[in-house]
């Protein structure tokens, strides 16, 4: 096989584990984000848990995300929100609404949802 040939699978091989590498991004504990708002604020970040609370209609709602580090509400627009008891994945953007002390009340902003 020509060295061009080797070169060009060479290269496919790598931009396929880029794509794959790329769609496994790491997903942030709560926690973290609870603990540390004013670094995430504004921030597109990943989390994924059990859906807790789910309130809401076809289009728009609310519900809350637990993992083994805490709880978060996510606002979902767009989009009716997952059933109580589900396990999911979110991606979309943190917003600190109040810090006192150490603990923040924030939400996340979905943009899109993926499995965990």
């Amino acid at each position: 096989m020509p060295a061009s040939r080797r070169s060009f699978r060479r290269s496919i091989r790598l931009a396929a584990a880029l794509v794959l590498l790329a769609g496994c991004a790491s997903t942030t504990p709560i926690g973290d984000l609870l603990s540390d708002a004013s670094r995430y604020n504004g921030k597109t970040v990943r989390i994924k848990g059990e859906v807790t609370k789910s309130v809401g209609a076809l289009v728009a709602g609310a519900y809350q995300v637990k993992d083994n580090t805490g709880t978060l509400t996510v606002v979902s627009e767009g989009s009716s929100p997952p059933p109580q008891g589900s396990k999911i994945g979110v991606k979309g953007v943190f917003q600190a609404l109040l810090t006192l002390g150490s603990k923040s009340l924030a939400v996340l902003k979905e943009q899109s949802r993926f499995k965990p």
